[in-house]
């Protein structure tokens, strides 16, 4: 475990905090605190594994409804999709249970983007390095438990990776509310989205929270309606599915008539990659356009558009808490629970193809087939 911990933090959030969390298995949840609470004890000279694994085994069954507060800390997921997907649930209860209550978005700038045009959600800035070693990751947390245990507040955690998932305390118990959304639901196979709102019903007493987006930032104008298309895959190429899939999918939107939007991507090799594929597409000059930049300006494009198509992505949950017609191409997933936790879930028409057969031409067909049932045709 040292090992990892020094020399190797990549692995250790591959195999470990990924392999056990994505699987979405309750049993797995202790199995990751036992864990992952060495890990952060080799990276934190002072902390006490035992103590930290004793701690979550607390505050992970507590029950308690959530008491009046002055000040409720929202934590941010980290990834985009997840602070949509499953932040956002909990932002919007947090709102409708505490009407005079400052409400605090703690997390990194761009994901608070994504609701900088709501006035009721102030921000809290916490940096997070997803790709630092294991003491750079988790080097917010001393500043996050001076900051967070004021008086009269509360914080809610939504399986935070600024707290590893709970496993590290940010303020007393009793001022903590914990959504483990590994374990929650159990074997059911609601989405992630839907767990979230059926906690916040039960802690927070908030029937009915649903995810939501509110960008401050001016969506892309066209004098034409607009099909938004993300092809980005996070940094794992399972996601994706092998050419000449993104190619002929973008060929046939180009055909419809909207303008269609792509967004450029991370850069590097992604971004190459969705150049190529508009360049191979072979549509016409001005029927295909791209977007490069911040997230938030994409997502609000999002929300005014006919339709969205993409890979599973943060771009597929705004298409979706926007009601946003949208298909969504869903391969690479670990477990099938994966699948139904994370597909998109919201109030719009929503068509999931679910990857078991990788073969393009297949998959092509069938997310065409898709669109077409949405009056894109």
């Amino acid at each position: 475990m040292r090992r990892l911990v020094e020399k190797d933090s990549a692995t250790l959030f591959r195999v470990v905090v990924e392999g056990l969390g994505d699987r979405f298995e309750p049993g797995l949840c202790d199995a990751y605190a036992r864990l992952f609470s060495e890990a952060i004890a080799c990276a934190l000279p002072g902390v006490d594994a035992a103590e930290l694994v004793a701690r979550y085994r607390r505050i992970r069954h507590s029950a308690r409804r959530v008491r009046n507060a002055a000040t409720v800390f929202v934590l941010s997921r980290i990834t985009l999709g997840a602070d949509v997907a499953v932040t956002s649930v909990l932002l919007d209860a947090a709102k409708r249970r505490f009407p005079r209550s400052r409400i605090v978005f703690a997390g990194p700038r761009k994901n608070w983007e994504l609701f900088a045009g709501d006035p009721r959600i102030e921000h809290l800035e916490v940096a997070y390095a997803r790709r630092g070693s294991l003491a750079e990751r988790l080097a917010p947390w001393s500043g996050m438990r001076a900051t967070l245990d004021w008086p009269g507040s509360i914080v809610i955690d939504p399986d935070s990776r600024l707290t590893q998932l709970g496993l590290l305390p940010v303020c007393p118990d009793d001022n903590y509310f914990f959504f483990e959304s590994r374990a929650f639901g159990g074997d059911g196979e609601e989405p992630v989205s839907a767990l979230a709102s059926r906690w916040a019903a039960e802690t927070l007493g908030v029937p009915g929270a649903r995810p939501f987006v509110s960008p401050a930032a001016a969506p892309v104008t066209s004098d034409r309606p607009l099909i938004c298309v993300s092809l980005g895959v996070g940094e794992n190429p399972a996601k994706r599915i092998a050419d000449p899939f993104e190619e002929e999918l973008l060929r046939a939107l180009a055909a419809k008539g909207p303008t269609v939007l792509v967004d450029q991507g991370a850069g590097g090799e992604e971004t190459a990659r969705v150049l190529r594929a508009i360049k191979r597409s072979g549509a016409p000059a001005g029927r295909i356009r791209t977007w490069k930049g911040a997230f938030a300006p994409f997502a609000a494009t999002i929300a005014q558009a006919a339709l969205y198509v993409g890979y599973d992505s943060a771009a597929q949950h705004v298409a979706a808490a926007c009601g946003v017609p949208l298909v969504t191409v869903f391969a690479g997933f670990v477990t099938p629970r994966f699948f139904a936790r994370w597909r998109p879930s919201g109030p719009g028409p929503i068509r999931v193809i679910r990857v078991d057969d990788r073969d393009p031409a297949r998959v092509l067909d069938e997310t065409l087939r898709a669109i077409d049932t949405l009056g894109m045709g």
